[in-house]
């Protein structure tokens, strides 16, 4: 599992499998969060399953699915929630990282400008310069 740092509270990650949560709790990760559909695409591990072994680690585990390249307010605002609300470091995870990496970005959490959240990103692997726009709308 390839986990991308973001911030000092934040790694996104691609899809990984229910045991690759083992340990995570140890390494300061006290949520998880899944940006993905349930069944979104053949192979996936069920979101039960994934569930599970997030909370026999220990962890919290969210699920907030977004498909599309769509973030409705709704998804964006349950994020920033679950960001500001755990005490500890939030995994997201998606399909390759970038869905979990642009909410954080629109969730804007850490009040950064623009700028920051790109570069944060960027430094990550994610180009999310098609969303600029809508960051600066919202700040």
């Amino acid at each position: 599992m390839e986990l991308r740092v973001i911030d000092a509270t934040l790694a996104v990650g691609a899809q990984m499998q229910p045991e690759e949560l083992a340990g995570l709790a140890a390494q300061g990760f006290a949520a998880v969060i899944c940006n993905r559909p349930d069944g979104e695409e053949p192979g996936q591990p069920p979101l039960d399953e994934m569930r599970r072994a997030a909370q026999e680690e220990g962890l919290a585990f969210h699920h907030i699915p977004v498909a599309g390249g769509l973030f409705p307010p709704a998804a964006v605002a349950a994020f920033a929630a679950i960001r500001r609300g755990t005490q500890g470091k939030v995994l997201a995870y998606c399909r390759t990282g970038t869905r979990a990496a642009s909410l954080d970005a629109l969730a804007n959490v850490r009040g950064l400008s623009v700028e920051d959240r790109l570069s944060n990103a960027k430094a990550a692997g994610y180009d999310l310069s098609g969303l600029a726009e809508r960051m600066a709308a919202h700040d």
